[in-house]
This record gives structure tokens, C-alpha cells and sequence, in this order.
């Protein structure tokens, strides 16, 4: 399976745009083959309902493809340091982020906290502390 090709300092919005269809969508489905998953386990893992993805019609809805992109943008930020999209998306759903009271970034977008994750994300890079 091919990764998907970043520039570098192309983080925030390389991986996103990577994944979107002509429609300006992102690919439910390539998302899903990009971290080897089934639509509905990247479905649980972006916090929305499995109908959500099982319909093509449901999939471009603006609340489904907002928290596609909010889980997209993290895990794009981080696939660098952490090694690659397996190793970034395994950081998303499973280390805890102590500035969070040891919850994982899954749970913060699950929560509607994306931007609280982005922004401390943003400062790490910067030099502040996890």
C-alpha cells in the first residue's frame, strides 16, 4: 500500500487534501485503506455513527466530513516525528497527553476539542512542553 507523499511544512493540510476526491470530500474509503482499516473502525476512531460512512450520501455531510478532517489535520501533524500515517494514527487513538489530563487526542476530537489538540500540538512544536 503507498503512503501518502507530503512536503515538508505541508502537515496541517498535506494529508487532508491528500485524501480528497474531486468534490473537495475527503475519501472515506482511502482514508480508511491509507490506516488499514474498515470505514467503520475509522468511523469510531473520528467519533462518528458507522451509518455515517455506510452511505456515500451520508459521507459527504458537513458534521461527517468536519471531524474526518479535525482527525486528519492532528494525525497530519504528527506523522512526521512519529514515523508515518500507522505510527501517527496509533499516537492519535492510544498516548496519553498529559496537558490533558492523560487523555488521547481520539478523545479530545470525540469531545469537539480538536482545536484545543491543534493548539497544543502548535505549541509543542514550538519549543513548550507536552
Amino acid at each position: 500500500m503507498a503512503t501518502v507523499a507530503l512536503t515538508r511544512g505541508d502537515e496541517q493540510g498535506g494529508l487532508v487534501a491528500a485524501l480528497m476526491d474531486r468534490a473537495g470530500h475527503v475519501d472515506v474509503s482511502r482514508a480508511a485503506n491509507l490506516f488499514r482499516m474498515s470505514r467503520l473502525q475509522l468511523a469510531e476512531t473520528a467519533g462518528i455513527g458507522a451509518t455515517a460512512v455506510a452511505k456515500a450520501d451520508r459521507r459527504t455531510a458537513p458534521r461527517i466530513q468536519r471531524r474526518m478532517i479535525e482527525m486528519l489535520e492532528i494525525v497530519g501533524r504528527v506523522r512526521d516525528w512519529a514515523g508515518g500515517e500507522a505510527q501517527a494514527m496509533a499516537w492519535y487513538r492510544s498516548e496519553p497527553i498529559p496537558a490533558f489530563g492523560g487523555r488521547t487526542a481520539e478523545a479530545l476530537v470525540k469531545d469537539g476539542m480538536a482545536g484545543a489538540v491543534r493548539d497544543h500540538l502548535d505549541a509543542v512544536a514550538l519549543g513548550g512542553f507536552a
